[in-house]
């Protein structure tokens, strides 16, 4: 075979990508079908994050980008209204095209709170107009186009709330003091407790072996709760978004130049005499710390001293001297080198408490640079809360099973969303920064906590480690709550006088 004959058959071998409209119109092809993400996602055997990351400027690539593309030409010639018949012989005018597709152009922008559109199997009575309606919204028949209901005016107490460029979902009229019901009432703790029962009958009431399996699948079934709670959430997420090369690895094996404050001291002196101090266990310290400010959409880098608590992401900071290390750790943990480093936003906004005047134990740090987006702190929350209801309950029922299951949905959920092999539905190294940070700044707070109460604070450690000595009891809560602290152990500090008479006669005096 000659060059140009090999040359002819590897052009020959490639196969050209099929083309995709813009993210957004996907996303209007999809609301304007009535079809939810999770549907999308069933058909194309992907999860409904892959479909988000696909609407929000993420391509498929290879068969699977084939069969997305086949998928939206198809909803585009669904959707396509037919030509309207000219009348007296006039010419009907083409429909209206999206200036980057040869589909129409959709409708009015959906809300997030799309995904609660399903297609009905018979058309059903619109709960505004009664006329038949071949959609539900979160569980109501509906006309997805208000102009559908134009025809009849829509019931009392059921206004068609519009702004500029969107429509609002009309909601159901519900008594006073009730609310309408929607499709995040669903139980959505329901399959974490249907995992559990099914691994226990798969491996024949094994615990040992039903909890390893549950272990095992505990990235992609914490992903698809994810995805469960965010149904019908306010914010749009982006899932892979661009990263700024601080939040990259340096190597292989290496770290990015995030600092994480993690805290790590020892008491430098003990109080005179021989002391009982005991370890108190944070429950639930990853868990309870998906409560953060966590950036929704891509970072961008801004300069200057200022923050904006609407915002949230990573800093460079020189931070303030700590003059307390004789009986509080410093808030940005055991650092050596000297200078400006990067912390997240839990860090942050804790050296700016403790600098207020509520405070006052350290001057205000200095902000040189920062990578931050508009944030909210309930992005998690309702996945927060499902996991939690759901460890209160095994707490409750001596259910160990589902106990260290949803403990390694928290945690690993946690551990994998950045540059992980394990999860690649979730690329945001920066919120895993934040959420440890969080766990970090937590746990300082409670040994200050411990220090105001008159306790004195031996040592605090990792996430979860605060050793204390004193009547801790009348200070935090005991239980295996997250909002409670247990016992991990017990030991004794300091030393004996080594002149128990001198010792006792010094103490009259």
């Amino acid at each position: 075979m000659s060059d140009f004959d090999a040359i002819d058959s590897l052009l020959a071998s490639l196969t050209p990508q099929s083309a995709l409209p813009e993210a957004r119109v996907r996303r209007g092809l999809r609301e304007r079908a009535g079809l939810s993400k999770a549907q999308l996602a069933r058909t194309l055997g992907v999860s409904p994050s892959t479909v988000t990351g696909w609407e929000t400027g993420r391509d498929p690539s290879g068969e699977l980008r084939t069969k997305y593309a086949y998928l939206l030409d198809g909803l585009a010639a669904k959707l396509a209204p037919p030509a309207p018949q000219p009348a007296d012989g006039a010419t009907a005018p083409p429909p209206a095209l999206d200036e980057n597709t040869t589909s129409p152009a959709p409708g009015p922008a959906a809300d997030d709170d799309m995904d609660d559109v399903e297609a009905l199997a018979a058309p059903e009575p619109c709960v505004l107009c009664g006329q038949p309606a071949c959609h539900q919204v979160a569980g109501f028949p509906q006309h997805l186009d208000p102009v559908q209901c134009a025809s009849t005016a829509p019931v009392p107490d059921t206004p068609v709330k519009r702004s500029e460029g969107r429509t609002a979902k009309p909601v159901k009229a519900v008594p006073a003091g009730r609310r309408a019901p929607t499709a995040s009432d669903a139980d959505p703790s329901g399959p974490t407790a249907a995992a559990v029962a099914e691994a226990l009958e798969a491996h024949e009431g094994d615990v040992e072996a039903a909890t390893a399996a549950l272990v095992k699948r505990a990235i992609p079934d914490a992903m698809a709760l994810l995805d469960e709670t965010r149904r019908g959430g306010r914010y749009a997420v982006v899932a892979h978004p661009w990263i700024p090369d601080i939040l990259r690895k340096q190597s292989a094996r290496g770290a990015d130049q995030i600092w994480e404050a993690r805290p790590k001291w020892s008491r430098p002196e003990l109080p005179a005499g021989r002391h009982e101090a005991t370890v108190l266990d944070i429950n639930g310290a990853y868990l309870s710390a998906l409560k953060t400010h966590l950036p929704l959409g891509q970072l961008e880098r801004t300069t200057g001293n200022v923050h904006d608590r609407r915002r949230a992401g990573v800093h460079l900071i020189t931070p303030p001297a700590w003059e307390h290390g004789a009986y509080l750790p410093n808030p940005i943990g055991n650092r050596d080198e000297p200078g400006p480093l990067w912390v997240t936003e839990p860090t942050l906004r804790l050296l700016l408490r403790l600098s207020g005047p509520k405070y006052g134990l350290c001057e205000p740090p200095e902000i040189h640079e920062s990578f931050t987006s508009g944030a909210t702190e309930s992005l998690l929350e309702k996945f927060r809360i499902t996991l939690k209801d759901a460890r209160d309950t095994a707490i409750a029922d001596d259910d160990e099973v589902t106990l260290e299951y949803v403990k390694a949905m928290y945690s690993k959920f946690v551990s994998t969303m950045g540059e992980s092999n394990y999860n690649r539905e979730l690329y945001r190294p920066d919120w895993m920064h934040l959420i440890r940070s969080q766990a970090f700044a937590n746990l300082w707070a409670k040994a200050l906590k411990a220090h105001d109460a008159g306790l004195t604070v031996v040592r605090v450690m990792g996430t979860d480690e605060l050793h204390v000595v004193g009547d801790w009891r009348r200070v935090f809560p005991e239980g295996r709550g997250v909002s409670e602290v247990k016992v991990k152990d017990v030991y004794f500090v300091g030393a004996e006088p080594a002149d128990p008479a001198a010792a006792g006669q010094t103490d009259e005096n």
